[in-house]
C-alpha cells in the first residue's frame, strides 16, 4: 500500500469560520479546535472544510472497503478497462503473491486481447490506484472505525495519514498517539 498526501487546503479557512461563533481572531482558535474535533454532534463540522487530497495505490479489497466512506469523498482511479491489459502483469502488481501459473493465465488472456477474461479473473490482491479527495471530517471517522481493523491495511492506511497530514491532532481522540 503506498498513501501519499497530494495537497492540504483550508486549515485557516475553517479556523476563520470556527472564530465567528466566539467572536475572536482565527489566530487564537487552534486551541478551541483541537477541543472541540472530539466532540462531533456539529461542534466539529469546521472540519469538513480541511481538504485533502491522496494519492493511493491498494488492493482492490481493501477499495471495496474504503466504498463504505461515501459522502465527502470523491475517487478517481485507474481504468482497469484502459490499462489492465496494456502489459503484462507481474507480481508487484498484487498486494499478495498469486500463483506463476495463474499469472502465466492472466499474461496469456492479456497477450490475446480478452479483456474481459482478464477482467473477471482479476484476483482481489490486484493493486489500483487512485486519487481521493476527502476531509477531515471523513478522516476522523475512518481513523476511529479502522485503525484497529483486521485487515493489514486499514492500520497501515491510518499510520500514513497521520504522519503525512499538517494537523493529525484534529483527526485523533485526545490521549491517543
Amino acid at each position: 500500500m503506498n498513501v501519499t498526501v497530494l495537497e492540504e487546503h483550508g486549515y485557516a479557512s475553517a479556523l476563520l469560520g470556527l472564530s465567528l461563533s466566539y467572536r475572536q481572531d482565527p489566530e487564537r482558535m487552534s486551541a478551541v479546535a483541537r477541543r472541540l474535533c472530539s466532540l462531533g454532534e456539529g461542534h466539529n463540522k469546521y472540519l469538513e472544510s480541511i481538504v485533502v487530497w491522496l494519492d493511493m495505490t491498494a488492493p482492490r479489497y481493501f477499495w471495496q472497503q474504503f466504498d463504505t466512506y461515501r459522502i465527502g469523498v470523491t475517487k478517481q482511479s485507474e481504468s482497469t478497462m484502459h490499462t489492465l491489459t496494456s502489459r503484462p502483469l507481474g507480481q508487484d502488481d498484487f498486494a499478495r503473491p498469486v500463483p506463476d501459473e495463474y499469472l502465466a493465465y492472466l499474461n496469456d488472456r492479456i497477450a490475446t486481447g480478452d479483456w474481459e477474461g482478464v477482467k473477471a479473473g482479476i484476483p482481489e490482491s490486484f493493486q489500483q490506484r487512485r486519487v481521493v479527495c476527502l476531509n477531515y471530517m471523513v478522516l476522523r471517522r475512518m481513523i476511529r472505525q479502522r485503525r484497529t481493523h483486521r485487515l493489514p491495511e486499514w492500520p497501515e492506511f491510518v499510520e500514513h495519514v497521520l504522519a503525512s497530514v499538517e494537523h493529525a491532532e484534529l483527526l485523533e481522540d485526545e490521549g491517543r498517539s
